[in-house]
């Protein structure tokens, strides 16, 4: 399956939230799409649908493709601490989410965008590899070449949202990966236990 570039909107009136930020055309309708997506009558779903559900919803929120997603459960799983909070943690310790979360750009997509096409630096060095799992201590930086572009000042100007496990540096344009997020720092409305119960069967 390749990445999914399709309309943000119809996924998240899929799962029935803004998983993807700010979206005036979710709030508009959000409910799910299709025909009758507004008054469709929908059964109980099953145990299996809701677990999938969930799984899915943590691939889609940070763009991760099924065999990467699963991987990253199997190295949880053999990690230390609680499977479904490690996963979470896995997910955020990638260098496009963390990318995204210092505010270098406002979406995900955006923020893996960046790093592909060489803006982004960790300790000085070049990365262009989205799914890099960085390491507390980690400097993340915007390339020098690439401070003046449009897209990061905007993004940078209209962000406001602060992590205590992450530190950002406007002037200097860089930020550092001080540690990795306990669950309760995680804002994303996952329910990880889905995803572990589906992996386990």
């Amino acid at each position: 399956m390749a990445r999914y570039t399709g309309p943000k909107t119809k996924i998240a009136r899929k799962f029935g939230e803004a998983i993807f930020g700010d979206d005036k055309s979710f709030e508009k309708r959000n409910y799910p799409p299709g025909q009758h997506g507004n008054n469709r009558r929908r059964g109980k779903k099953s145990e299996y649908a809701i677990q999938l559900m969930e799984k899915q919803k943590a691939k889609y929120t940070y763009g991760v493709l099924e065999r990467q997603f699963r991987n990253m459960f199997e190295k949880a799983t053999r990690a230390n601490g609680i499977t479904g909070e490690v996963l979470l943690q896995l997910c955020e310790s990638r260098l496009d989410n963390v990318v995204y979360r210092m505010g270098i750009s406002p979406s995900r997509r955006g923020a893996r965008q960046l790093v592909s096409h060489r803006h982004i630096t960790v300790n000085g060095e070049i990365v262009n590899i989205p799914s890099y799992q960085l390491n507390p201590g980690d400097v993340v930086a915007v390339r020098e070449k690439s401070k003046s572009l449009d897209a990061i000042q905007s993004s940078l100007s209209n962000s406001s949202a602060t992590y205590e496990w992450i530190t950002w540096n406007n002037d200097t344009k860089q930020g550092t990966f001080v540690s990795v997020p306990g669950r309760v720092q995680i804002p994303e409305n996952i329910n990880e236990q889905f995803i572990v119960e589906l992996y386990s069967k």
